[in-house]
């Protein structure tokens, strides 16, 4: 699907994301109250997308580090899954990175994600390291990069 809806969220937007949150990670969400700990940290912005400003679907947190930039976290309800959300909600989060100045992007994506790997893959990101069992899981997570 193209023509989706990608905004600003708010801090009003707290409980909303941790519901979206919860929905599209379960078992490797971040927890509501880390979750909205997101609209007071320090640099960083929450982006929401869907078809109306009235029911986000999918989201995107990512911090302002100067010179770089890094994706915290990005999700999509399942309902919305595999109609682009996703590809618009990075796409959006890489303009303004760039916006700001940026020059480098980096996020961390589990190394059983498949999903999430090809995403990347497609917006020109490649791998530039690993962590080892950083999920609570104790999965590997691997760092992917690209110059924006």
């Amino acid at each position: 699907m193209t023509g989706w809806r990608i905004w600003t969220a708010i801090k009003e937007d707290a409980d909303a994301l941790a519901e979206l949150e919860a929905l599209a990670f379960g078992g490797r969400s971040w927890g509501a109250d880390n979750v909205k700990e997101s609209f007071v940290a320090s640099r960083v912005t929450v982006l929401f997308g869907g078809e109306s400003k009235s029911k986000p679907q999918g989201f995107a947190v990512w911090r302002d580090l100067g010179d770089e930039a890094e994706l915290l976290t990005i999700g999509v309800a399942a309902a919305a899954r595999r109609k682009g959300l996703g590809a618009a909600l990075l796409a959006a989060v890489l303009d303004a990175a760039h916006g700001v100045g940026a020059n480098r992007f980096f996020l961390e994506v589990g190394a059983d994600n498949a999903a999430a790997r090809a995403l990347y893959a497609r917006a020109g990101f490649s791998q530039v390291g690993v962590r080892k069992a950083y999920y609570a899981d104790g999965a590997d997570a691997d760092v992917l990069a690209r110059d924006l």
